[in-house]
C-alpha cells in the first residue's frame, strides 16, 4: 500500500525560509539597521575649537575614561564595604580611587585625549567616590549612634561635596593653577576615610570619638566650599629630573606609611586640610597693620 505524498507545501512553511533564501536575507539585514541604529543613536558627538575652527568629534578615548571608570567602581565598592561592616575595605576602596582619579586627567594630558565628555564623566566619578562614599562610610560606622544629627552631618558633607565639583567645573581657566580654591575633593575624602580607618582600627568608639567623627565630617565639608586656598602641587615637573635625596625621601616616606598606615595617613592629610587655614591666618597677620 503506497503512502500519500507529502505536503511539502505545509512542511516548508512550517519550517521557515532556507538560510539562503531571501527571506532569512531580510532578517540578517533588519538585525543589522537595529545594530547600526543603536550604535548611531547612542554615539556621543562633541563640538570642539581646533585651530580656529569647529570640529565635531565622534567616540570617546578609552585610556583616560577606563581609570575614570576603575575609580568609579572604587567608590561604589566602598559605599558596598560600608554597608556590610567592613570599614577598613571601604577606607582602602577610597584611597584607590583617589590615586585612579589623579591618574585619569594625567594619562589624557600626556596622550592629548582630553574631552568634554571625560571631564563630566570624572566629576560624576568624584561625586559618588569623594562626596557619597565618605559620608556613607562614616555615618554607617559611628554617626548615625547621633541620631539626627549624625545624618544631617552626613548630607551636609555630600552637600558640600557636590557645590565644590560643581564650582571647580566652573571655575577652570579663571584661577591660578597653583592653588584650589577650597579643600579639594580628594582630601577631604582621604580625611574622612584615613579618620574611620584609624579610629575603628582601634575601636575608638567611646562618645567623645562620635563627636569627634562628627567635627570632621562637617569641618571637610566646610573647607571644601570655603575661599581657604589650599596648594595644588600642579607646578611640580615629574617629567623633569629631581635630585637623588627626593627619590629617598619618596622611598622613606613609603617606609613610614607601611608601618601604620592609617594613623599615617591619617598625619599626612590632617597636615594638608589644616595647612589652608594656617596659611591664611599668617597671610592675614602678615598684612595686618601693626597694632590693628
Amino acid at each position: 500500500m503506497s503512502q500519500e505524498p507529502r505536503n511539502t507545501e505545509h512542511d516548508i512553511s512550517r519550517e521557515g525560509p532556507e538560510p539562503g533564501s531571501a527571506g532569512g536575507k531580510d532578517e540578517r539585514r533588519g538585525e543589522e539597521d537595529l545594530a547600526a541604529v543603536f550604535v548611531r543613536e547612542t554615539e556621543v558627538i562633541e563640538e570642539s575649537i581646533e585651530n580656529g575652527k569647529k570640529v565635531r568629534r565622534k567616540g570617546i578615548y578609552l585610556l583616560p575614561n577606563l581609570f575614570t571608570t576603575s575609580a568609579l567602581f572604587a567608590g561604589f565598592f566602598s559605599v558596598v564595604a560600608g554597608i556590610n561592616g567592613d570599614f577598613t575595605a571601604a577606607a582602602v576602596a577610597i584611597f584607590i580611587a583617589m590615586v585612579l582619579d589623579g591618574l585619569d586627567g594625567r594619562v589624557a594630558r600626556m596622550t592629548n585625549t582630553q574631552s568634554a565628555f571625560g571631564a563630566e564623566y570624572d566629576s560624576l566619578s568624584d561625586m559618588l567616590s569623594f562626596g557619597v562614599a565618605p559620608a556613607l562610610v562614616a555615618f554607617t560606622w559611628i554617626l548615625q549612634d547621633i541620631g539626627k544629627t549624625g545624618w544631617v552631618v552626613a548630607f551636609l558633607y555630600v552637600a558640600c561635596a557636590a557645590l565644590r565639583l560643581a564650582r571647580f567645573n566652573v571655575q577652570i581657566g579663571s584661577v591660578d593653577k597653583k592653588w584650589f580654591i577650597g579643600l579639594p575633593s580628594p582630601s577631604a575624602a582621604a580625611f574622612v576615610a584615613a579618620s574611620v580607618w584609624t579610629f575603628h582600627s582601634f575601636d575608638a568608639e567611646a562618645f567623645g570619638f562620635k563627636l569627634l567623627m562628627m567635627l570632621v565630617v562637617a569641618a571637610a565639608g566646610i573647607l571644601m566650599v570655603s575661599n581657604i586656598r589650599y596648594y595644588s602641587f600642579k607646578e611640580i615637573d615629574l617629567k623633569g629630573p629631581v635630585p637623588f635625596v627626593v627619590l629617598l625621601a619618596i622611598v622613606l616616606g613609603f617606609v613610614v606609611i607601611s608601618v601604620e598606615p592609617s594613623v599615617m595617613l591619617l598625619l599626612l592629610f590632617g597636615a594638608y586640610v589644616a595647612s589652608g587655614p594656617t596659611l591664611a591666618i599668617m597671610r592675614k597677620m602678615r598684612h595686618s597693620p601693626p597694632g590693628g
